[in-house]
């Protein structure tokens, strides 16, 4: 296992308008991602905001937004990660792309929809884990809502990085902070969760509150109510340290999800 430079690009998005929210990161990419950046994490639906719109917004998976992705990934050899709406087979997602700097890709449909705003009359759930083997490591994404499901992201496969994009509202950051901590946790994984800033169409607003957790809870980096890239470096002997001092582990429950 190599140790892993990621960025954490924590914005605010401008609602349903994926040309300004693509210049926006371009800006970012180019004056505040260094060299040897191995991960650069951006926000769920990061083109769009939380858009129950899909009908408008969403792209196929040749689209604009896969090739910039792309290309990013490339000039900056990085794993670009982050979730865009995706159209396919009569169905709209909510989809992670996992794109390497090779043009390659990983994806990650959203299992939990967020019915509270209605998602799942928009949107396929998703049913299947993504596990990304990356420097060593195992990597684990989800997507906002799929942190207060325990079950679904409870480490079967012995990964050992969580990496979590959202769009998670300021009214109920108490909850987004306690249960990124629980996940990290329970998990003894490193985790990353990125989170958009500012007011979306429909007035709720985003503080961010961005951060970086290692495996025994341990606070890294946050940012709260601010445009900014979290810059952290994770350790795989911090890693292979507290899982040899305190291997919890080794007594989880065998269980399937039906």
């Amino acid at each position: 296992m190599q140790d892993i430079n990621a960025a954490l690009v924590q914005l605010d998005l401008v609602w349903e308008n994926k040309k300004a929210n693509l210049e926006k990161f371009d800006k970012i990419f180019a004056n505040e991602i260094p060299d040897k950046t191995d991960l650069i994490v951006i926000p769920e639906m990061f083109t769009t905001g939380f858009s129950m719109n899909p009908e408008k917004n969403a792209e196929e998976m040749d689209g604009a937004t896969m090739q910039w992705m792309s290309k990013h990934a490339k000039e900056k050899n990085a794993v670009i990660t982050g979730s865009i709406i995706i159209s396919e087979n009569n169905n709209f997602y909510n989809r992670l792309i996992w794109m390497r700097p090779d043009g390659t890709y990983e994806t990650y449909d959203k299992r939990h929809l967020f019915t509270l705003a209605g998602e799942q009359n928009h949107y396929q759930a998703g049913n299947k884990k993504l596990i990304v083997d990356f420097k060593g490591w195992k990597v684990a994404p989800f997507i906002c809502y799929d942190l207060r499901f325990p079950v679904w992201i409870r480490n079967k496969e012995d990964y050992n990085l969580i990496v979590l994009v959202a769009n998670w509202p300021q009214r109920r950051a108490l909850q987004w902070e306690s249960l990124l901590f629980a996940r990290a946790i329970e998990n003894q994984s490193f985790l990353l969760a990125v989170n958009r800033i500012g007011n979306d169409f429909n007035d709720v607003y985003h503080t961010g509150e961005s951060m970086a957790i290692s495996p025994i809870g341990k606070f890294i980096i946050k940012a709260t109510d601010i445009e900014t890239v979290l810059h952290v470096k994770i350790s795989a002997q911090d890693l292979m340290k507290a899982r040899k001092q305190m291997p919890f582990l080794n007594d989880r429950d065998n269980f399937e999800i039906v």
